[in-house]
């Protein structure tokens, strides 16, 4: 019996010895297979080359045109630039009033030679200057001068025709003079903006010591957009004071005509009582 128990003891310890040591060879196998698996991971996992990210181009939005020239006009100070704003803006008031008034003052000059030959000849004197004073505009107004003055002759509405024709001219011409003041005088702020703004910039070189070019550069550039402002402003108010000088002159050629045609049509109307 006991030499049984003592077998088995023995047999048991010879299993035991044999299971550690087959447990310590897989342990080991196994940490062998993880050292060169991790060792092949890092061969294999080398460090990829990043590449260069490319830079994500952000568009930006573009600015409107009222934003441009907001920017501008801040940008030159509203010292000089309100000024010169102020200039385009009562010019343009002028501008607009003349056109819409020599607009009004245009008229048919022959349809009303043809009323007023055709009232000479049916009612008289009387019926032309009614025909006259029915119709709006300088000719008209130059046509019943003339009229009133047919009781003393052909020569005198001729006079009273050339007297009155310059006191219509002279109102058609009114307020053009605004016009031509606030052309000469928005370039005019504008250079003087820029003369401030270079002085100015000038003492900013002086305090820092130093010319930066950047300094220079903003001190310039805010000084110049005054000049730039005076002279569109300039520039727009001259196309409409050319055009009205064309519109002014085009009224004064036809007056001219009219009252000549006038006068013929009178001294027709004297010889064919």
């Amino acid at each position: 019996m006991k030499k049984l128990f003592a077998s088995l003891l023995l047999t048991g310890v010879f299993a035991f010895s044999q299971f550690n040591a087959v447990a310590q060879d897989e342990v080991s196998s196994d940490s062998t297979a993880v050292v060169d698996s991790a060792a092949v991971e890092e061969v294999v996992a080398e460090p990829e080359p990043v590449a260069p990210m490319m830079e994500e181009v952000v568009d930006e939005p573009e600015q409107s045109f009222h934003q441009i020239v907001k920017e501008q006009f801040i940008a030159g100070g509203w010292e000089f630039m309100g000024i010169v704003l102020l200039c385009l803006i009562f010019g343009l008031a002028v501008a607009i009033e003349r056109i819409i008034t020599l607009n009004l003052a245009t008229t048919n000059t022959k349809k009303l030679l043809a009323n007023v030959e055709n009232a000479l000849a049916s009612g008289g004197v009387e019926a032309a200057k009614e025909v006259c004073k029915n119709t709006k505009g300088p000719v008209a107004s130059i046509f019943t001068q003339g009229l009133m003055r047919m009781s003393e002759g052909v020569e005198m509405v001729e006079k009273s025709i050339i007297a009155y024709g310059s006191v219509e001219m002279g109102k058609l011409e009114r307020g053009m003079v605004w016009i031509s003041l606030f052309i000469s005088l928005a370039p005019m702020l504008g250079f003087m903006g820029t003369v401030i703004g270079m002085i100015g910039a000038f003492d900013a070189i002086a305090a820092a010591g130093d010319v930066s070019p950047a300094l220079v550069a903003d001190g310039i550039k805010i000084a110049l957009l005054t000049t730039v402002g005076g002279l569109i402003v300039a520039v727009i108010l001259q196309l409409f004071y050319n055009y009205l000088i064309s519109k002014i002159d085009s009224l004064v050629n036809s007056m001219e005509d009219a009252s000549i045609t006038l006068v013929d049509i009178l001294v027709k109307h004297n010889l064919s009582k």
